[in-house]
């Protein structure tokens, strides 16, 4: 997945989508970003080949403030707050439509959240009884029950590997590893409160003082709920948090598909993974008629389940009481939801000011009805013409990506074919999906933000798991189109490229073509390029976990990988920082194949010679400067230093640095030996 990206397959979608006759939006929802280079936002004082990211973004680095509410701003922010401000507006009009219809749910669930006064008014009153239930735990045996209850699909293997979800588990219901006709359930580590494993076991000075905090925090939750002894508790809560840190997979190798497939028929899990009542579990998660699951990470869960053993039945309780009322704390009253803010939020992610009410009701409301909000805002902004365009453009990149392959003198035409056959059969999605999800059993009770938080939680699990018995559909997607993002789906071998992505700054219309494809064609190439990176490689055509290469090119490609590794792991965006190059190796793969082939596509569209120069720069130069502006970001420290442990992805300056492995980088701008950025020929890393 690419943090900002766009794009997809020329192939036409049937979608229902409300007819595309748009009011003209308010000027203040408009989007009026300037054709062209920013040009005062460079520093051309920067030499291109000392700090490129500076050179194109300088100027705006050097004048731009981040919000207060937000970890960084960038261009990805700015098309954040336009989305998001658009969609308040669609939301506020779904109010007012007839009281059972999809829209009323969609204004209702707005405005129950933003409700803050009723909230305050009920208190602890709504999770009241699922704190009862928690209390009446009386054996291990409930306890496994009740983590069985808890389980959710809240965790997304097609995003991240390794998502941190505070139940103990994850449940993924995707297409299965092995056979591409069925779905499978996936069992993901799970149970901790702060990002990563690495939060409890690294011995860097930032993160001893965070692990403080976060026991502070605990407390802090605790003694908001009127809990007793609640500093003593926030003790065995972190201590217990601790134990299951060790038994956590680390990242880098959580990232490891090979290393994830591992089935387990139902039966294996009381041998493999004694300790937790497993047949109580699946009893209470409904997942007793699954014969079989893949279990992505054996280690925690056999040391996860070791521990729901080995850890006092009154402790395990208390963790479930703190998880719930964190989890919950936005529905909660307002004391709640400021302590989460205080420690997620200013203690790791350096973020001085929480998101107004408002902005945070429209989030909520995008997690609970994603789709329902998307068919709005596709209605009203993402019209016929922009689909084409955005069509005719990813045309452009597969055509270039297939000559790619074609070219390469190192690898065997056996791997060629199935490397087109996977070009073949990319299922893409260009601004919404094929079908719409169905929200009519999804209860939404006015006034009720807890209820219909809880319960929209449930529906979504509900959902996924009547997937089972089901074909594979390959056009359902994991992004709502109202989402500043794109992915690409390893596992069923497609790509969703949401329609809010799919607008200015990285693609406008009056920008010549070096420019659009510089900015948005490198991202769309990125993301046809992760079905070819060190993970994406590993699937077929059809989205199965094969091997379909010969072994001489899958040496070359693995060691062009470790030389890609070994470049990023020489950056130090602190001192006390180094990039981990092989947790990033997917992301820095499909950027440098991504933008080789949106160069490629862009000369081909010029009849294969250079575009004509705009505003001072040649063609050639206007496809860089745009690439690097596509990536300004400011980042506060905190966030960057939580990125840099938990992310795939390299930081926005590093991303941007992709561009020094071009030989016609060097050409475009000059570049020297002796300059910062320089690779000598032998040293640039060429992929795909």
């Amino acid at each position: 997945m690419k943090t900002r990206t766009l794009a997809a397959l020329g192939a036409a979608l049937a979608v229902a989508v409300p007819a595309a006759t748009a009011q003209t939006p308010p000027a203040s929802l408009e989007n009026t970003h300037p054709a062209g280079i920013d040009t005062a936002g460079m520093d051309t004082k920067v030499k291109p080949g000392d700090d490129f990211f500076a050179y194109a973004n300088g100027g705006w680095m050097a004048r731009t403030e981040i919000p207060a509410d937000r970890s960084s701003w960038g261009t990805g922010g700015e098309l954040v707050e336009l989305t998001t401000t658009r969609v308040q507006t669609l939301i506020q009009t779904a109010a007012k439509a007839a009281p059972g219809t999809e829209a009323r749910k969609i204004g209702d669930y707005y405005s129950s959240y933003l409700d803050e006064a009723k909230i305050e008014s009920l208190g602890l009153k709504p999770i009241e009884p699922t704190l009862a239930r928690i209390a009446a735990i009386k054996d291990k045996m409930h306890l496994a029950a009740e983590l069985g209850h808890e389980l959710r699909a809240d965790v997304d293997a097609l995003n991240s590997t390794n998502f941190e979800t505070d139940h103990l588990f994850g449940l993924w219901v995707e297409q299965d590893l092995n056979d591409p006709s069925r779905y499978a359930p996936y069992l993901l580590q799970g149970g901790l409160g702060m990002p990563d494993r690495d939060y409890y076991l690294s011995d860097n000075p930032h993160m001893a003082a965070d692990r403080a905090a976060y026991r502070a925090h605990i407390a802090k939750v605790l003694t908001l709920a009127n809990i007793p002894d609640a500093e003593a508790k926030a003790q065995r809560i972190y201590d217990l948090e601790l134990k299951i840190a060790k038994v956590h997979a680390p990242r880098a190798e959580s990232e490891d598909v090979l290393k994830a497939n591992n089935p387990w028929a139902r039966a294996d899990f009381a041998a493999k993974a004694p300790g937790l009542d497993w047949a109580a579990f699946f009893a209470a998660a409904g997942l007793t008629a699954r014969p079989q699951f893949i279990v992505w990470h054996p280690k925690a869960t056999t040391g996860e389940s070791a521990l729901v053993a080995s850890e006092p039945l009154e402790t395990w309780k208390d963790y479930l009481a703190f998880h719930q009322l964190d989890d919950f704390s936005s529905v909660l009253p307002k004391a709640f939801a400021d302590e989460r803010f205080a420690f997620y939020g200013r203690t790791l992610s350096g973020v001085p000011q929480q998101l107004p009410r408002w902005k945070r009701a429209v989030n909520a409301t995008n997690g609970a009805l994603g789709e329902a909000v998307g068919k709005l805002y596709v209605a009203q902004y993402f019209p016929p013409e922009s689909k084409a365009q955005i069509e005719a453009m990813v045309a452009k990149l597969i055509a270039a990506f297939r000559v790619r392959i074609d070219k390469l003198d190192w690898m065997a035409p056996a791997t060629k074919l199935e490397a087109k056959k996977k070009l073949d059969t990319l299922k893409v999605g260009v601004g919404y999906p094929d079908h719409w999800i169905d929200y009519k059993s999804l209860l939404i009770t006015p006034g009720d933000a807890f209820g219909n938080a809880e319960r929209a939680e449930l529906f979504e699990y509900r959902r996924n798991l009547a997937k089972f018995g089901k074909p594979v559909d390959r056009g359902e997607w994991a992004m709502t189109p109202q989402t500043v993002n794109a992915v690409n789906l390893p596992v069923r071998n497609a790509l969703n490229f949401p329609a809010a992505i799919l607008q200015a700054p990285d693609f406008n219309p009056k920008n010549p073509v070096a420019m659009n494809l510089g900015a948005t064609g490198a991202t769309i190439g990125h993301e046809i390029s992760h079905s070819f990176d060190d993970q994406g490689a590993q699937f077929d055509s059809q989205g199965r976990l094969r091997n379909w290469w010969t072994p001489q090119d899958l040496a070359h490609f693995q060691a062009s990988g470790h030389a890609l590794a070994m470049q990023f792991g020489q950056y130090h965006p602190f001192p006390d920082i180094t990039l981990n190059g092989e947790q990033m190796l997917s992301e820095n793969i499909a950027d440098i194949a991504g933008l080789n082939a949106a160069y490629d596509a862009y000369r081909a569209a010029n009849g294969g010679k250079e575009g004509p120069s705009q505003q001072g720069f040649t063609g050639d130069q206007q496809f860089f400067v745009a690439f690097s502006q596509s990536w300004r970001t400011k980042t506060r420290e905190a966030t960057a230093r939580q990125r840099a442990v938990t992310d795939g992805h390299a930081p926005a300056e590093f991303r941007a640095d992709t561009a020094r492995n071009m030989d016609s980088w060097y050409s475009a701008f000059g570049v020297k030996p002796g300059e910062k950025l320089y690779l000598a020929p032998a040293d640039r890393v060429r992929i795909w």
